[in-house]
């Protein structure tokens, strides 16, 4: 009966942020169909803080109505609406509509929203069913949400990119003096993956299905105690881990979406500073604000024009990597804590350093350094993944002091990631969208000075 449950609380894990998670790494491959091309990442930043109107509404209910939300339902309703997102996504991605003169990906935004809403409120929702059961399958919980990041990305390893090649159009000039004439122009095209992003879609489905059938049969467990979301901080003294989905800017509930608590004594437990000055206080959330900011709202809107001059290659081995690298840096974070913010203040200084780059070559774009070397294509892919993994750490473990603070300080933590995050993403949609300060191109057009 333990494994069962063991199995259960792990395959429910899984629908926490696999659909957000996914749809990242799956970027490569849309931003060569759909209208927005490289600006779609921008979009999609915005769309998900958009999104935390879910658990927005969950929280509120709380508050006002302490008792009355029955959290078995809504879990219930957000993976069921969470699949048919999925299902109609594999119909309708490619959908577009003219808005305001231009062509728009107006469906895919709309399910976009709603599958960011499901996975938003899952930190609200699936934390405090899982309070209900024994607390040894907790940490079993936690190991199917870093799934959720990890099973889409090796996924997308799978599936693989469509590589691209160039290809002479002949096109006839019309015109009096050259009636016959002919131009040559190159055109770029991309040749199909493994499988399709509709199969993809299908797969993100499947994980979504296996989700809801776990829950169905974890609500018929005996229950041990109820809790509901105003309980979802364990008692002092116990060990936790603060750890969201994969690089995307919904994880940043650091909330409720990294609580674990952990009854069994460790040989060698953490030793908790039990006070900070207020100088340490605001150091750390200033890593909180950061951190969040830059990978959840900063960074993801411009990792098209980092990634994409290098190649589709490098580009999908960006997002699928880093996605990998943000529950690897979880796991490392739950086995290897340190807690001196020198430490964190050098990892948060070298995360932003790769940042940094990342950020350089988008702003070179459409020619970066090193763009026609295979140096350049693995400096790109590499800084993605330390970025990453470095800035995932040092966001688990300010969490985890900040836990072990208050109550009260971890609910400002939360605040806090949730203020960075939106502050990037309104930040980059300007320069993306409006001013065009990042410049996309077409890989075999491009005449970059030598």
């Amino acid at each position: 009966m333990t494994l069962y449950v063991h199995v259960l609380a792990c395959a429910f894990g899984l629908g926490s942020w696999v659909a957000i998670n996914g749809m990242w790494v799956e970027l490569p491959l849309m931003v060569n169909v759909l209208p927005e091309g490289w600006d779609l990442p921008s979009y999609l930043t915005v769309i998900i803080q958009l999104a935390n109107l879910g658990p927005l509404l969950v929280t509120l209910v709380h508050k006002l109505s302490p008792g009355r939300l029955r959290e078995n339902l809504v879990i219930y309703l957000v993976l069921t609406l969470g699949v048919l997102a999925c299902i109609l996504l594999t119909v309708f991605w490619r959908k577009t509509t003219v808005v305001l003169g231009e062509c728009r990906s107006t469906a895919f935004f709309i399910l976009m929203f709603f599958l960011a809403m499901v996975d938003c409120t899952s930190s609200v929702t699936f934390l405090p069913f899982m309070m209900q059961l024994p607390a040894k399958y907790i940490t079993t919980y936690f190991i199917g949400e870093g799934l959720s990041g990890f099973v889409p990305g090796l996924i997308a390893l799978m599936q693989g990119v469509g590589m691209s090649k160039c290809v002479n159009i002949s096109q006839i000039m019309d015109n009096l003096s050259h009636s016959d004439a002919e131009s040559f122009a190159f055109e770029t095209q991309y040749l199909p993956p493994n499988f399709s992003t509709e199969v993809f879609f299908s797969f993100l489905a499947v994980m979504m299905v296996v989700s809801l059938g776990a829950f169905a049969m974890l609500d018929r467990v005996p229950r041990t105690f109820e809790s509901s979301a105003e309980h979802l901080v364990p008692e002092p003294g116990a060990v936790t881990s603060v750890c969201g989905g994969l690089e995307n800017p919904a994880s940043s509930n650091l909330t409720t979406n990294g609580q674990e608590g952990d009854e069994s004594h460790s040989s060698r437990p953490l030793v908790v500073k039990p006070f900070y000055t207020t100088c340490e206080l605001a150091f750390v959330y200033f890593m909180v604000v950061w951190a969040n900011g830059a990978t959840n709202g900063l960074l993801p809107s411009v990792q098209t024009f980092s990634c994409m001059p290098y190649g589709s290659l490098a580009y999908h081995l960006s997002a699928a990597l880093a996605s990998v690298a943000n529950p690897v840096a979880c796991v490392i974070a739950m086995f290897a804590p340190k807690r001196s913010l020198v430490f964190l203040g050098v990892l948060c200084l070298l995360g932003t350093g790769f940042g940094g780059y990342n950020m350089a070559m988008a702003s070179m774009s459409p020619c970066p350094l090193l763009q026609d070397s295979p140096a350049g294509e693995a400096a790109i892919v590499l800084s993605w993944v330390f970025f990453t993994g470095l800035l995932s750490y040092v966001k688990v473990m300010v969490g985890v002091i900040l836990r072990d603070q208050s109550h009260t300080a971890l609910v400002w933590c939360g605040a806090a990631a949730q203020a960075g995050s939106l502050v990037g993403s309104v930040i980059m949609f300007p320069l993306v969208n409006v001013y065009h300060l990042f410049q996309s191109g077409d890989i075999c057009n491009i005449k970059c000075p030598s």
